[in-house]
């Protein structure tokens, strides 16, 4: 499997646009959109879930009143997660047999205003998932030209194994960061840069900003000379310091600040060294390596 570089390195994830974070109106849309383009985040992270099956709908609105050419960005959706909100569902649950992939592989595709999806991705494992049927109806996605590439979302390395047997898998996107750093010793990237799967991280900054505690006071200790050593501030710390894992892992980060999303960017131009990314490593750990 080849794997891709078409992605820009540092992903933008659209779950705040909508209604479940800022509530961006259509020309806020479009200038975020152009500004994350000139940052040069030209790919867009999407889950038909986000805003409760809302904020692919008015990103698509925002998107088609832009001028933006298709070709110019990459759209990455995920699908599998049903959910109370904004459906007619008893429980919060996971769905992946073929129709219903299909189906929302089109809902994503009209919201969206696009004629293909550049990523399309099962969002959660379920316990219930049966390797053919999603074989098939991704197959039939790809086979039409309805989407670029499938991957997954959180699933783990036996999943993606066993996913694997009926199709290929072309990425995983997890959860990573400088405080949750378990797909480093779980497999998950062992296993992204054996398969070449393009690795993908959601929540990259972790709990830094969110928490006040040992893990994060220890984080900002080390930090301190880092931040003058390196001209960076936090955020672009913690992204260098993902960026650096040679599983070419591409952060997802959130926000709709501009100016963040401008020195995020930036962070790709910073090269930690080795001992002051185990130096990072170790504060997040809370021991020296074994």
């Amino acid at each position: 499997m080849e794997q891709t570089t078409k992605f820009s390195r540092i992903i933008s994830g659209a779950m705040t646009w909508g209604s479940w974070g800022k509530k961006l109106s259509n020309k806020e849309m479009i200038e975020l959109m152009h500004h994350s383009i000139e940052c040069g985040l030209t790919t867009f992270d999407h889950a038909d879930i986000y805003g409760s099956y809302s904020t692919e709908g008015d990103f698509g609105a925002a998107f088609g009143d832009s001028g933006i050419k298709r070709e110019d960005i990459q759209l990455i959706t995920k699908c599998g997660i049903q959910l109370t909100r904004g459906r007619d569902n008893k429980i919060n649950h996971y769905q992946y047999d073929k129709d219903y992939i299909i189906w929302s592989a089109e809902e994503s595709l009209k919201k969206l205003k696009t004629d293909y999806l550049d990523f399309f991705l099962m969002h959660r494992p379920s316990p219930l998932m049966h390797p053919d049927e999603i074989a098939e109806a991704a197959q039939h996605l790809l086979k039409s030209g309805k989407i670029r590439q499938f991957g997954v979302s959180n699933f783990t390395t036996s999943q993606v194994s066993m996913l694997e047997n009926a199709i290929p898998v072309e990425g995983n996107q997890v959860e990573f960061s400088l405080t949750h750093h378990d797909p480093m010793y779980d497999g998950t990237f062992d296993d992204c840069i054996a398969n070449k799967r393009m690795a993908m991280a959601w929540s990259p900054l972790g709990s830094f900003f969110r928490e006040t505690d040992e893990q994060v006071e220890r984080i900002k200790e080390a930090m301190g000379p880092l931040i003058n050593k390196y001209n960076a501030d936090e955020n672009q710390l913690l992204l260098a310091w993902i960026l650096k894992h040679p599983a070419n892992v591409h952060p997802v980060i959130g926000t709709t600040n501009k100016k963040r999303m401008q020195l995020a960017a930036e962070a790709i131009n910073i090269e930690l060294e080795l001992q002051d990314w185990f130096a990072l490593l170790v504060a997040s750990q809370g021991h020296d390596v074994p």
